[in-house]
This record gives C-alpha cells, sequence and structure tokens, in this order.
C-alpha cells in the first residue's frame, strides 16, 4: 500500500472501532507522554527547550513501533513561561527548578480566584483576567491589573493614554515575547504532526476541552476551595459551568463545514473521579455541562474523547446516557469487565493497561496482562488499545513485548 492508503487504513480502523465495529484488528493509539525521550535519546526538557531533539525521538518510536494514530504530548515552550514567571508549573530546564529533566512538568495548585469573585468573572470575563487572573498566575505580567478604562474620558484619543503608560507598554511587549515562544512550540507539534503524516500515521486529536468543573477546580478555585464551594455555593459553580461550556462551544466553530480525515476533541477528566464528589454532585455538577459539551462536539460532526483519571467504578452506571457510537472513553483504574457489560453498547472503550507494569514489571507480565485486556473489552468490536495512563518511564523490553502482543492476540 502506498503512505496515503496506509494513513487512511488507519484512520478508518479506529473510526470503525469508535462506531462500535469490529475493523481487522483492535486499533492502538497509546498516549505518550516521556516514554520515547526514555527509549530514544532525549528528555522532557528537551520537549520545553530543544523541540527538534524531542521530535527526532518521537519519529524514532513511530519508526520502531506502528500504531495506529500518534497521540504524542504536545510541546510546551519553557521560554514562555519563564517570561511570564508563571506559578501554576514547575518544569524541567527552569532556572532552580528541583525537577529532574526527565521529568514532565509539575502542577502547582493554586486558588487564583476567590469565592466572592464569581460574579465579577462571570459578568467581566475578559477584565476579571486581564486584572486580577493573569497578574496572580504570572507574575511578571502583574502591571496588567492596572488596565482600566474610564467611560467619563472617551473624546477621541485622549482616554487610551491611561492604558499606555510605560509599564503598561512593558507588560504589552512581554506579551509579545510570550506569544512568540508559544508560536515556536505550536509550530514544533505541527511539524511533528505533519512528519508523523507523512510516516502514515493519522492523529489520534485535532482539538482539546475541558470538563467545565474542571476548569473552575483546576485553574481558578482550585481543589481545597471547590471542596469549600461544593457545600458554600453549590449554584456558583453551576453558573460558571454553564459559562465555561458556551465559551468551548464558541472556539469549536472552526469544525463546521470543514473537511477533515478525523475530527476529535480529546478531555482529560482531572476530577470526576470516585470519592471526589457525590453521586448527585457529579451528575448535576460534572456530567450535566460535560454532556452539553459532548451533544454540542457531535453536532458539529465531532468525536468527544473523554479521558477518566483515577477510579471510575462508581461512574460508570451514571454515564449509560452517553450518546451510542459517537465518543471514546478512557479508564485508566475501573472493572474493565463492568465496563464492557454496561457500556460497551454505547461507548468505544480504551485504556487501563498499567504503566507501573511497563516500568517495573517483567516482559511475561506485560504479555499476561495485555492478553487479559484483550479478552475482556476486544470482543464485539468497540475497543481501543490504550494504556491506563500517560505513557512515561518504561522497559524496552516491555514496551517490545506490549506491542507484539496487540501484533500477535489484537486481531479479530
Amino acid at each position: 500500500m502506498t503512505v496515503k492508503e496506509i494513513y487512511d487504513y488507519r484512520v478508518k480502523v479506529v473510526n470503525d472501532a469508535i462506531a462500535l465495529k469490529e475493523p481487522d484488528h483492535v486499533p492502538v493509539a497509546p498516549m505518550l507522554s516521556c516514554v520515547p525521550y526514555f527509549l530514544f535519546g532525549s528528555s522532557f526538557k528537551e520537549s520545553m527547550y530543544e523541540y527538534e531533539k524531542a521530535e527526532d525521538s518521537v519519529v524514532r518510536f513511530f519508526e520502531r513501533y506502528h500504531p495506529d494514530a500518534h497521540n504524542f504530548n504536545p510541546h510546551r515552550s519553557g521560554l514562555a513561561n519563564e517570561l511570564a514567571g508563571s506559578n501554576m508549573i514547575d518544569w524541567p530546564g527552569k532556572p532552580g527548578t528541583m525537577v529532574d529533566d526527565t521529568s514532565t512538568y509539575q502542577v502547582i495548585e493554586h486558588e487564583y480566584m476567590e469565592q466572592d469573585e464569581y460574579d465579577e468573572m462571570l459578568s467581566d470575563f475578559t477584565g476579571y483576567m486581564l486584572r486580577k487572573y493573569i497578574p496572580r498566575a504570572f507574575p511578571k505580567l502583574a502591571p496588567l491589573a492596572k488596565f482600566k478604562l474610564n467611560p467619563s474620558s472617551i473624546l477621541g484619543t485622549k482616554f487610551l493614554a491611561s492604558i499606555g503608560t510605560p509599564e503598561l507598554m512593558e507588560a504589552y511587549e512581554l506579551l509579545g515575547k510570550i506569544g512568540e515562544q508559544e508560536r515556536l512550540a505550536d509550530e514544533s507539534n505541527a511539524r511533528l504532526s505533519r512528519k508523523l503524516g507523512e510516516m502514515g500515521f493519522p492523529g489520534f486529536k485535532n482539538g482539546f476541552g475541558e470538563a467545565p468543573f474542571d476548569i473552575i477546580s483546576d485553574y481558578f478555585r482550585g481543589t481545597m476551595g471547590t471542596f469549600e464551594d461544593l457545600l458554600e455555593c453549590p449554584e456558583d459553580i453551576e453558573r460558571a459551568c454553564d459559562f465555561f461550556a458556551d465559551i468551548q462551544i464558541d472556539s469549536w466553530q472552526y469544525f463546521k463545514g470543514k473537511e477533515m480525515p478525523y475530527k476529535r476533541v480529546y478531555f482529560p477528566l482531572h476530577k470526576g473521579m470516585d470519592g471526589f464528589m457525590s453521586p448527585d454532585q457529579f451528575r448535576d455538577l460534572y456530567w450535566k455541562p460535560l454532556k452539553k459539551l459532548i451533544y454540542a462536539l457531535i453536532d458539529l460532526g465531532v468525536t468527544p474523547v473523554l479521558y477518566g483519571e483515577g477510579p471510575y467504578d462508581t461512574r460508570i452506571e451514571q454515564m449509560t446516557d452517553i450518546p451510542v457510537g459517537k465518543c471514546v472513553l478512557h479508564l485508566e483504574k475501573a472493572d474493565m469487565a463492568k465496563a464492557k457489560r454496561v457500556l460497551g453498547d454505547k461507548v468505544c472503550l480504551t485504556g487501563n493497561l498499567s504503566i507501573y507494569l511497563l516500568e517495573h514489571g517483567t516482559k511475561e507480565q506485560v504479555v499476561d496482562e495485555v492478553k487479559k485486556l484483550l479478552d475482556i473489552c476486544a470482543p464485539g468490536g468497540g475497543y481501543i488499545f490504550d494504556t491506563n495512563a500517560c505513557m512515561g518511564n518504561a522497559k524496552l523490553e516491555n514496551i517490545d513485548a506490549m506491542f507484539e502482543t496487540l501484533d500477535v492476540y489484537g486481531k479479530y
């Protein structure tokens, strides 16, 4: 087959699995993080500072293994975060960091919004982000807190002087430098995606979203602040969830009427796991606004890819109203036999092979677990093979064993 024919074939087997069909083999689309760097001569630091070396490691991974879709960790800009003074992450290569070069970046959770600021944020989102959120999260852009317009002075250009102070001008210049560094990271991601496409590997996703509840908990209120809000002001969470749903839906309109070989939006579900909230809270504050996004994407001809993080056993029954044959559900920790029984005729399942096993287990254990997972999930179709979380450090012999077992036992 030509490279184009191989590419189209791989797109088809993944699409067939999503539609709950049985392609000729179980599609393989593992979420890659550090593993190509560990195995092929670079590091996570280089994925944030030396893009071409990191790109080469990913290409070498795909030359050795042949999954049905690429799902690599997007390169982020270490320099952009340095310029902004980002305090929401620590990362390899940051001056003074304790994060090892081989590690992923580390999330440092803060409360960037106070509980009594929901109304302010929802009524003037852009102003709130400029004057409060960005200065708190990125201290080197603190002068943006002084960005204010006086409506009583709008006569000609006089009012513009208030947003053109030397301090603010320096912040604007810094924003330009940050934007340039982010552009270079985006170019690296696009270049790597193009290289893999030219090798016959389509992507697994071409859009990104988050559950509205996660946006609030991850980036605005923090986990502890959100716990308080669940008890003290759940109505504010509900309003904010609806707001963040609408913003994301508007951002996805680029899919409308556009011809693409695949259309998939990836959601990392951070805070929906068992035990984080009650079943009623999950239904009303997590699943309901997430479903709004799911249905909006399906209306645009897009497949939502729901990447469940953490244990999900008690959530499985709460997700049975998911649209049939239109979504992918990744499960990190769950009873896969139960998931197949309850959701197997509704949604394409993926995930669950232990990355801990790939790093610390034996080759024989890997073979046994892959076969076990195939036995449970593959019958009847609607299954894409993946590990339980992003693939980090792992033994080469175990990665080899995983792909070899899939080649032999993953046939229908």
